[in-house]
């Protein structure tokens, strides 16, 4: 059976493996059960693209490809996605056409690619790729901090973690206007005799020492496209106002958008009313109104190209890189009060139970009646309304909650996972550094969007469905056997027993997270949790989405920052011929799953990006606090040292092993601890620690970390790199609130 999967070129399942063996009745118990084992032993994995041996690629896959080529010259990739519990990533050994029929994509070193992919002979971990699409060009230029020589020139220090210890040699003459420790652009050259690379300053950001430079990190490291081209500015330019015709006439409506109070665009609007059919007392019917992207982005545009190419908006504290420019995201599609916007909308019938009985889907012109943010109409409701509000208190507001009180039951029911974990929000001073960390409160206001917009994105999936159309599903696949057996060891570590179901459903981590309600330990058990599920993905397949218990799920409620609704938006003007702008003929789920690849990857890339940047500013903000004590808790064990994560501001940071004192510290695995040898003090993880801060590494976004009042007599473990090189990367939590920057 291994050898099958293995050796097959197509999707297997158990059907294909009953198929081929002949195995028929009563034998399919067996076989289910064997299956389950060879999954356990780690034998074979399971995803949405079905069985596969353990640790194999799928057949077509996103990678990048490496600076260096192997040594018979050819280009060598590694995936984008890569679990390093897994073991190394997988090398993937590039065939380049040659010749007259090289028609195909040139790929070079640094560039994204799709590729298909087969092992490689007998070599485990060696895989043969032929490029089916360049996703990303490198730019032949990188990040890094100019360090000036006395004698003219200098040398590159590149930001970038994997780059460290490979300087950048910059003649005298190609320093340009960049004067020492400025980040700075660098273009590539060759590499000299003494086996340096060769540089010259290509444009000069910034000096490090603010805060203002250091999104730009980011967005260089990762080679986040922030600069449009021109082709797509002259197009957005020239795009006009669409009008009436083909659309219905909602500009009567009460839709009202509720955003965050520092927002640019509106892109949603919802509203409520209750329904006046006598047969469904109680009920309601909502309404949740979309910007109508798709009537100014059309398939194959230099817009379409560039929005595919970003794949969704990046936000940052000090910036926002969107996926379309301005005069798309904040003018035409932005829903403006009084003013009329193309939109399509979802219209869902409920009981007074949050029960759907029926929805429609419907093009339309719209006109915002209001524009709202969080605390505001929270406001009105709690009985505070202002001139805004107040007008609109009764007709408007109390309905969206009562439908929201509704659809809170059927919620609940459902069981989706309820993780609790604060979400810091960097607030920025006027120079552009940290003024304070603040974990905002959640009101039902955001509650009640957020369930709106789930409500809507089944609805076009089920619509979708119905039609027999393809689209894009945004796919959350439950927790490997891995990561349960890795958080049944965490919770042994500190006295919990990890229940055991038959099936895995969100109520069963919701039952873990009930144990530790209130006690020393909620904050790093939901982390944990956190860190056991699978990454959400987009497909073409659908697998279900695990943390939000739905069979079905797609996003539609944001296509002005994610490209995945835009194609959701195509794929139901054709399906229901709302107009000649829908997903074009051929775009079906070869090409699809390509996209899907394609923009899972670009959202894996802003998350990073956004993450390092918080780091980053975090670390400038506590770099002249160095001697400061802070309290914080073990995130993390290794058997390097602790990761520590501080109350106050959210940071991490590293303490290494060789600080913690004058003994031998044994890392004990299965208990997560650091155990001393001679006076048994053990740090556990979860622990609650003071630190004291020695070290902050801006340009890396690292902190250095010694225990208070513990020997730090032996020699610091360097800050830069080392420590946050092997740290166990924290997923990001799959957040089900619609806030700018935040994915579900």
């Amino acid at each position: 059976m291994l050898a099958f999967i293995e050796d097959s070129p197509q999707k297997v399942g158990k059907r294909e493996i009953a198929h081929a063996f002949g195995i028929k009745g009563s034998d399919k118990i067996e076989l289910k059960r064997l299956l389950k084992e060879m999954q356990e032993e780690g034998a074979i994995e399971k995803d949405r693209a079905g069985l596969r041996k353990a640790g194999r690629l799928p057949p077509v896959v996103v990678a990048d490809i490496d600076s260096r080529r192997d040594r018979d010259g050819e280009l060598v990739a590694r995936p984008a996605q890569w679990d390093p519990e897994a073991g190394p990533a997988p090398v993937i050994t590039v065939l380049t056409p040659r010749g007259r029929r090289a028609d195909g994509p040139a790929p070079g070193t640094g560039d994204r690619v799709l590729v298909k992919v087969e092992p490689d002979g007998d070599t485990p971990g060696r895989y043969l790729g032929r490029v089916i699409k360049v996703i990303g060009r490198n730019k032949a230029e990188t990040l890094g901090v100019f360090r000036a020589l006395p004698t003219g020139g200098g040398r590159i220090v590149p930001v970038d973690k994997k780059a460290q210890g490979r300087e950048i040699a910059v003649p005298p003459g190609g320093e340009g206007d960049a004067l020492d420790g400025d980040l700075v652009t660098v273009a590539l050259g060759r590499e000299d005799r003494f086996g340096l690379t060769q540089g010259r300053v290509k444009e000069r950001l910034g000096s490090l020492g603010s805060e203002k430079a250091v999104s730009l990190i980011a967005i260089h490291a990762h080679g986040i496209p922030h600069v449009f081209p021109r082709e797509v500015l002259a197009e957005a330019d020239a795009t006009r106002e669409v009008g009436l015709e083909g659309r219905e006439d909602w500009r009567e409506l009460p839709l009202v958008t509720i955003d965050p109070p520092d927002a640019k665009d509106h892109d949603d609007a919802v509203m409520a009313l209750p329904d006046p059919d006598p047969t469904n007392p109680g009920g309601f019917v909502i309404t949740v109104a979309i910007a109508d992207v798709a009537a100014y982005v059309r398939p194959g545009s230099a817009l379409d190209r560039e929005a595919l190419i970003r794949g969704n908006s990046v936000y940052f504290p000090d910036r926002v890189v969107p996926m379309l420019p301005e005069r798309i995201s904040n003018d035409l599609c932005s829903l403006r009060p009084g003013q009329d916007r193309p939109a399509l909308a979802v219209r869902m019938i409920i009981t007074a139970e949050g029960r759907k009985l029926r929805h429609s889907v419907h093009r339309v012109m719209m006109r915002s009646r209001a524009k709202l943010a969080y605390a505001q109409a929270q406001a009105a409701i709690d009985g505070r309304p202002d001139e805004v509000t107040g007008p609109i208190l009764d007709g408007v507001l109390r309905p969206l909650w009562a439908a929201y009180d509704a659809l809170a039951v059927a919620r609940d029911a459902r069981g989706p996972l309820a993780l609790d974990l604060p979400e810091r929000k960097v607030i920025l001073n006027a120079e552009g550094g940290v003024d304070r960390v603040i974990v905002p409160e959640r009101l039902s206001a955001h509650r009640l969007i957020e369930e709106f917009m789930i409500q809507a994105n089944v609805a076009a999936a089920e619509v979708l469905e119905a039609a027999r159309q393809a689209l894009i599903y945004r796919v959350h696949e439950e927790p490997s056997l891995e990561k349960m057996r890795a958080l049944g060891e965490v919770m042994a570590s500190i006295g919990l027993k990890l229940p055991k179901e038959a099936n895995l459903r969100p109520a069963l981590f919701n039952r873990i997270l009930g144990m530790v309600g209130g006690s020393e330990h909620q904050l790093f058990l939901n982390e944990v949790v956190l860190r056991s599920q699978a990454q959400a993905v987009y497909a073409a397949e659908n697998a279900g989405h695990f943390g939000l218990a739905l069979r079905r799920y797609a996003h539609f409620t944001s296509p002005i920052r994610r490209y995945a609704d835009l194609v959701v938006h195509r794929a139901l003007i054709r399906a229901l011929r709302l107009g000649d702008d829908g997903l074009p003929s051929g775009m079906e789920g070869g090409a699809l799953a390509e996209i899907g690849q394609q923009i899972s990857a670009a959202e894996r890339r802003a998350m990073a990006a956004e993450r390092e940047t918080i780091d980053r500013l975090i670390a400038h903000h506590l770099a002249d606090r160095v001697g400061a004590t802070f309290a914080g808790q073990v995130s993390g064990v290794t058997r390097s040292g602790l990761f520590i994560k501080l109350d106050e501001t959210g940071a991490d940071g590293f303490v290494p092993i060789s600080t913690l004192g004058a003994e031998y510290f044994r890392h004990e695995e299965g208990r997560h601890a650091l155990v001393g040898e001679r006076t048994r003090q053990t740090f556990r993880l979860g622990d609650k620690v003071e630190v004291q801060l020695m070290e902050a590494a801006p340009v890396a976004g690292a902190l250095r970390f010694a225990i208070a009042g513990g020997d730090r007599t032996a020699a610091p473990a360097p800050a830069r790199g080392g420590p946050r090189k092997g740290r166990p990367a924290p997923e990001r939590r799959e957040s089900l609130t619609k806030r700018r920057g935040r994915r579900a």
